[in-house]
């Protein structure tokens, strides 16, 4: 009787993701904070958030506030990806002057639980730095583009 019931709950579940895929994206976008400027699109949030999961595979992020802000100081290259819906704002508020005093290219993901996920962690995270690497050079390298590209903040 368990096995059946699991059955039948995994095909509703697989419908809702995917029929809902872009409600979903759409109600996170509706939670963000008043200062998640550059947002990421659907798109280049996916393209992301896979960036950040190989990087993670070759043990090449920062990840938390105070890992990034400390190797941002240093001078670490890299995309800075933050989460668009950490509350209370003034935890991470000021990591976006950092990066363009440094001018590093950084953008909002509407998310905080996927891109922790991304990384291969079960607790959300408010920010993420990916460095480069050889093994995703690629990813890196359009992620880059794209996020160089986003429109800055006034």
């Amino acid at each position: 009787m368990t096995k059946t019931k699991k059955e039948n709950a995994d095909p509703n579940d697989s419908v809702a993701s995917a029929g809902g895929s872009e409600r979903t994206y759409q109600e996170l976008v509706s939670h963000l904070n008043p200062i998640s400027q550059p947002l990421a699109s659907r798109k280049l949030s996916k393209k992301l958030y896979k960036c950040v999961k190989k990087a993670a595979k070759v043990k090449n992020i920062r990840r938390g506030v105070k890992e990034v802000q400390k190797f941002i100081k240093k001078g670490e290259k890299g995309i800075v990806v933050l989460a668009g819906d950490t509350l209370p704002i003034d935890v991470y508020c000021h990591l976006p002057i950092m990066c363009e005093d440094r001018s590093l290219p950084y953008a909002y993901v509407p998310s905080k639980t996927d891109l922790g996920s991304s990384a291969g962690s079960k607790r959300p995270t408010c920010v993420i730095l990916i460095k480069r690497h050889e093994d995703y050079q690629d990813a890196y390298d359009e992620c880059l583009e794209e996020v160089s590209s986003l429109p800055k903040p006034l």
